[in-house]
């Protein structure tokens, strides 16, 4: 197999009280006063977009049309445990008008394609729920 670079994401931060996350397309350009909650909001984004992806592909792979755009509220808690901090994670995810059985099997089939998911798989608890 020959790997093939697709896509490269630039960003740029800065901390501090006139804080800021820019990439380098300017797709992004937050205003960051605080480090966090900022930081697993983003994640939370970030890894619900590529989820949906792959959501996406998973379906297309069964031959399955989504009806409609599928939805994920992404849940992202950061914790402490005797001073050692961990992050959770987790899924609500829309696959309107799917049968449920066949849409577990698809959600479950998205975080064996995501690249998100399979960086963080043995890191971060996870939990989907059809929604």
């Amino acid at each position: 197999m020959t790997e093939k670079l697709l896509l490269t994401g630039k960003t740029h931060n800065k901390g501090g009280r006139d804080g800021y996350a820019r990439s380098s397309d300017v797709m992004l350009d937050l205003k960051l006063k605080q480090p966090h909650p900022a930081a697993e909001n983003l994640f939370g984004a970030a890894w619900s977009a590529c989820y949906i992806g792959a959501i996406e592909l998973a379906a297309a792979q069964r031959n399955i049309k989504l009806p409609a755009g599928p939805e994920v509220d992404a849940e992202i808690d950061l914790n402490v445990d005797d001073g050692s901090y961990f992050l959770r994670a987790r899924f609500n995810v829309s696959l309107p008008n799917i049968d449920r059985d066949l849409a577990h099997e698809i959600i479950h089939a998205a975080h064996e394609i995501c690249p998100y998911s399979k960086a963080t798989r043995g890191n971060i608890d996870v939990e989907t729920n059809l929604v």
